[in-house]
Parts: structure tokens; sequence; C-alpha cells
């Protein structure tokens, strides 16, 4: 099996894009914004840019299945000047889901506060929760900058039999509590792809077609949500599958706040963040 490590060079770009990539031919990881080594675990790839709508950015890639790879050496190089040909390949393209400013280096909680013994970073990723014992109450990792009108893209995946979790929106931290005030989008049970009003009116504000939404939820698996927040109008998507088209009728309800990650209290779960990126509208 070919181990390959590729550097490529992306800005970040404010358009906003889907990953429809199949993680079992292509693994993709990053660790800082600009600089991208991307690394393939099971298979040996020539990537390549590919100017998408709006400013997006989507990456090809052609890879070589582990079972094509016998006699054939690792191709290294960047695009512009490969230094070893690859054939016999099989194609996987992928949309990197990058709409603006990255919140999440992938290597610290910098720009994050929180309770840090729920929340760990591992392989890239904001983890939640585990996987071995009952989580006690609801956690939440929340962004120490507020933000009003934007457009947020947060990949991620919910694993344990029970689980739940969500990604909090122009939210409060409650004073001296663990819990948070704010808009929730919802993942996990029935609630998937629902907006939900936590610590305020305590319901689902905006129920997702929950038949539609698992046709294109990937359980275990990574997934990606989109919300895009704007006057008083609150969208959500998931794997580009519009769930929620919602206006808030109480001008009384700010439309301004943090950004928080949560596990929920209940059963052995754990809640996965990355690829976590926001334009402010």
């Amino acid at each position: 099996m070919l181990k390959y490590f590729y550097m490529l060079g992306v800005a970040l770009v404010l358009g906003g894009c889907v990953s429809t990539y199949d993680p079992s031919t292509c693994d993709f990881g990053a660790n800082v914004p600009n600089q991208r080594p991307i690394q393939f675990a099971n298979s040996s790839c020539i990537t390549e840019t590919i100017n998408g709508e709006n400013g997006s950015i989507s990456i090809e890639t052609t890879c070589l299945k582990p079972s094509d790879t016998a006699g054939i050496k690792p191709y290294r190089g960047s695009n512009q000047n490969p230094t070893e040909p690859v054939t016999g390949v099989t194609k996987c393209a992928v949309n990197i889901p990058y709409i603006g400013e990255l919140l999440f280096d992938r290597t610290t909680f910098k720009g994050w506060e929180g309770n840090f013994d729920a929340f760990r970073i591992e392989d890239g990723a904001i983890v939640g929760g585990n996987l071995t014992k009952r989580i006690p109450r609801n956690e939440f990792l929340a962004t120490t900058k507020r933000y009003s009108d934007f457009e947020l893209s947060v990949t991620f995946k919910l694993l344990g039999e029970g689980a739940n979790a969500g990604i909090q929106f122009r939210t409060e931290r409650i004073p001296d509590h663990h819990e948070v005030i704010g808009y929730q989008a919802d993942m996990g049970q029935k609630y998937w792809g629902s907006l939900y009003d936590e610590s305020r009116r305590k319901k689902i504000i905006a129920q997702a077609d929950f038949d539609a939404v698992m046709k294109v939820v990937k359980l275990n698996d990574w997934n990606v949500y989109r919300i895009r927040c704007e006057g008083p109008r609150v969208q959500m998507w998931i794997n580009d599958v519009q769930t929620v088209d919602y206006t808030e009728p109480d001008d009384s309800i700010p439309r301004d706040g943090i950004i928080a990650l949560q596990i929920h209290s209940g059963p052995p779960s754990e809640a996965w963040y990355k690829e976590i990126a926001i334009k402010e509208l």
C-alpha cells in the first residue's frame, strides 16, 4: 500500500462547496489553511485544483487503487512539475467545503473556549465526548469571536448508539453555567437537519423532512452542514440538501452571537468536527 504526501498551496476562498468524495478511496487531511499537506493513506494520487462557481475551489484527484500499485513508484512533485507519471487510475472528485475564514487550525484550540476535559483534538478534528462512558451533561466548545450575518460550513460525523449533538450559532453562554442559549443545527436521532432553540424556547422551531434528510446523511461517517444567517432568515443544508428555510418572527431574538460545537448528554458517544469555515456577509 502506497502512502503519498502532496503539498498544495490553496488560498482561502469565498464560494461555498460541499464534500462529495468517497473516504474509502481518498483520505484528505490538512494542518494549516494556506499550505495544505494532503495525505492519501490507501492510494497514490495526483491532485489538481479546479476553479468552481462563485469563487469556490474544487479538488479533482486521480488515484491508484492499492491493487494497481505493484511495481509503480509513488508520484511526487507538484501538479505543475510532476517527477513521476502515474497510469492505470481511478478518479474521485472532491469539493473542499471552504467558504471563507477557517475557525479551526486542526492542531490547537486557538480561538475557542470551553471545557477542554470534554473535548480533544484527534486526527485534525475537534472531538466531543467518548465511546466508553456516559456523557454526564451537555458540553459546548465555543468561539471567542461573535458573528452576525454569515455562511458557515462544518464537516462532521456522529458516533455511538443514541448519539445527539449540534452546531450552535447566534448563541450566548449562560453565565456560571455549562449551558448555552441560541439556535442549534441539530443532528442525531429524529432531529437530523432540524433547527432547535437551545435553552430558550427549548423546542424544534423548524422541522426537517426526516425521510428526505436520511436519504443523504451518511451515518457514522463524514457529512457537511452548511448554515446561512442573513437578517431574520436562517437556512440550513446537510450534504447540499436544504433542510430548513426559517424566518424568525420575533424581533427580540438576537441576530448575533458565538458559534459552538455540542456533545449532548446521554449514552457513550462522540461528535467529530473539522473543516470549520465561515464567511461573514
